[in-house]
C-alpha cells in the first residue's frame, strides 16, 4: 500500500469514527422515538377519529378522538413534528391522569387550533394555564412542538420560537401523552391533521 492510499484510508476511518461519535452523541441526549411514521406501537386509540398510516405520518379527517402513549410521564420534554389545515382542532395533551378519558379537566393541553374562538389560548397556549399573544398559526405547513414538563413549571416552543415560559401550575403532576383529532369551531371545515414523529426524553 502506497503512502496516498494510507493517508486516504487514515482519513477514512477518521470520518467513520466522527459520524459514530456523532450518533452516539444523539443517543446520549436520550430521547426515545415514540412514533416514526410507520406504525403506532406505542399507542392506544380512543374515540373515533379515522386514523391512518400513509406518506409516513399518521393522519385524521373525521372522528373526534386521540392517540394515547402506553406508558406515563412525570418530568419530560417531548418534540412533536405535526401538519394541520386552518380549520383543524388538535391539540398535544400531556399528563394524561386517565388515558380513557383525556380532557382538559384531565391533563394540560398545548393548543393547536388557529380559529379557536378565544384566540388566547389558540395555537401555541396551554388552554387556562398559559395565554399566548399574539397567537401563531400553524395551518397549511410543518410545525414542530418542543414540550417540557418539569415539576410545575412548563415550557412550549413552537418553531424556534418560545410561545409559553416558565407557566406555573401544579394539577397534574404525571400521565399519559395524547394527540387530538377534535371538531372544529363552528361554521369551518372539515380538519386535517398529520403526525410524523414523535420523541421524547426523561428529566
Amino acid at each position: 500500500m502506497n503512502r496516498r492510499s494510507v493517508i486516504g484510508l487514515g482519513l477514512l476511518l477518521v470520518g467513520s469514527a466522527a459520524v459514530t461519535y456523532s450518533h452516539e452523541a444523539s443517543g446520549q441526549a436520550g430521547f426515545t422515538t415514540l412514533f416514526d411514521g410507520t406504525n403506532l406501537n406505542n399507542f392506544t386509540q380512543i374515540g373515533n377519529a379515522n386514523w391512518n398510516l400513509a406518506d409516513g405520518a399518521v393522519e385524521a379527517t373525521m372522528g373526534n378522538g386521540f392517540l394515547v402513549t402506553k406508558e406515563s410521564y412525570g418530568d419530560f420534554e417531548v418534540r412533536v413534528e405535526f401538519w394541520v389545515n386552518d380549520d383543524a382542532n388538535s391539540g398535544v395533551f400531556i399528563r394524561c391522569e386517565d388515558p380513557s378519558k383525556v380532557s382538559g379537566q384531565t391533563s394540560y393541553e398545548v393548543n393547536i387550533f388557529d380559529k379557536r374562538p378565544d384566540p388566547s389560548y389558540g395555537t401555541g397556549a396551554i388552554v387556562n394555564v398559559a395565554k399566548v399573544s399574539p397567537m401563531p398559526k400553524a395551518g397549511g405547513k410543518w410545525n414542530t412542538y418542543d414540550i417540557t414538563a418539569k415539576g410545575s413549571q412548563f415550557t412550549v416552543v413552537l418553531n424556534g420560537v418560545k410561545t409559553v415560559d416558565g407557566a406555573q401550575d401544579t394539577k397534574h403532576a404525571n400521565g399519559h401523552i395524547a394527540l387530538q383529532y377534535g371538531d372544529g369551531a363552528p361554521g369551518t371545515g372539515p380538519g386535517i391533521v398529520k403526525f410524523r414523529k414523535v420523541e421524547i426524553r426523561r428529566l
